[in-house]
Order: structure tokens, then sequence, then C-alpha cells
């Protein structure tokens, strides 16, 4: 049996970091997924042309992740409500309804949706998603029962956000649930969110 966890990191290199110690575990790079926000542009903007469509580009992978490991197969892709991100594994592939390594584009599918059905709940579900609207990036991994306990204490060791008071934190100021159907938060917009929870304005390149 296996069991999905997730975590939100307001940091990409935390982020990263999670995803190298999930694989020196042994969790395979196919159950490991990444999605972060990329609306400055910081990970690969060649891959966005100027009318703000984003597609794969050739070289993305090499720019990205270097040889082997998820990193190596990340990809350029837009999904509603998040705007413009960069994402490689399964959760950003279901969310999108196809591969990462296919055309590109603007994706069409619910990462709401994609969360749920990996077993979150709706609330953490509609707060992941969101957390990566405003600038974080979110690791998910679908790990064996027998490695879970050693994959939480991963994640938690990375500073992860701690989703139930970032949560509250978005109620407080009006916010009900995720909306893909809201604009995509502005670079302006992130920058100001990073900084609230004294992320980077802009982090450095993947």
């Amino acid at each position: 049996m296996t069991t999905t966890i997730s975590r939100l990191f307001d940091n990409y290199s935390d982020a990263k970091a999670a995803v190298a110690d999930l694989e020196t575990l042994g969790v395979p790079h196919g159950d490991i997924s990444i999605v972060a926000n990329n609306v400055h542009g910081e990970h690969g903007h060649e891959g966005v042309n100027e009318d703000g469509d984003v597609s794969r580009g050739t070289s993305t992978g090499a720019l990205l992740g270097g040889a082997g490991g998820l990193l190596a197969g990340l990809g350029l892709l837009a999904i509603p409500g998040l705007g413009p991100i960069v994402a490689a594994g399964w959760l950003a592939a279901t969310a999108a309804g196809a591969g990462i390594g296919a055309a590109g584009g603007a994706a069409t599918g619910s990462i709401v949706g994609a969360l749920k059905n990996a077993g979150h709940s709706e609330d953490e579900a509609n707060v992941y998603s969101e957390g990566v609207r405003r600038g974080g990036t979110l690791v998910s991994a679908k790990v064996a029962d027998s490695h879970l306990t050693e994959a939480q204490s991963i994640l938690d060791a990375n500073n992860p956000v701690d989703i139930a008071d970032r949560g509250a934190a978005y109620r407080n100021s009006g916010w009900s649930s995720f909306d893909p159907d809201a604009p995509a938060y502005t670079a302006e917009q992130v920058t100001r969110e990073r900084s609230a929870y004294g992320a980077d304005a802009i982090p450095t390149r993947l």
C-alpha cells in the first residue's frame, strides 16, 4: 500500500532539498511530483513567449534539472488559476491531463481535483493549490507504507509551511477556496506574498 504525502514550501531551495532526500530514501522518481510558481520567469523564462503562452523548451531539462533525477524532467506549463509554473511528476501530469513531456501549453486540468483524488481533504487541496498560486512550491510523493514515517520526517525537516496556519491566514484575509477562474497572481503580488512569510522574493534558478 502507498500513501500520498504533500508539503508546501515558501522557498524553492527547501522543496528541491526535500525532493533530493526522498530520492535518496529510494522513493521512485515516478512517485514524486513538484509544482513551483514561475511568475517571475526565474525558472527557464525562455519557455514563455511574448503573448504569455507557456511551452516546453527543448533545453528545459538541461537548464532546470541537470542530469538525472526528477528535476531533470521539469517542464514549463500553465494550470488554470496558478499561472505559469514549472513542474515534473505525476501530480502535474494528472492536473494537466497529459504528461509534462508533451507539447506543453495551457493545461485544462484541476490541481484541486488531482490532490483530492490522491487522498487529500478538500481543505488541504485548496490550501496547497492557493499556496502555489501565491508563489510557493508543492512537493507530493506516493510512498510505500513501509517508508511513510521516514518520508514524512524528510519533508518536515526541510522547512515546510504549516498548512493549517497558512489556511487560517488565507481565510482571515477573506479567501475561502482556490478559484481556477481567478486571475493568476502577478509578479508584484507574489513578491509581496513571499515577503510576508519571510521567503525569498525572487528565488534563485532551479
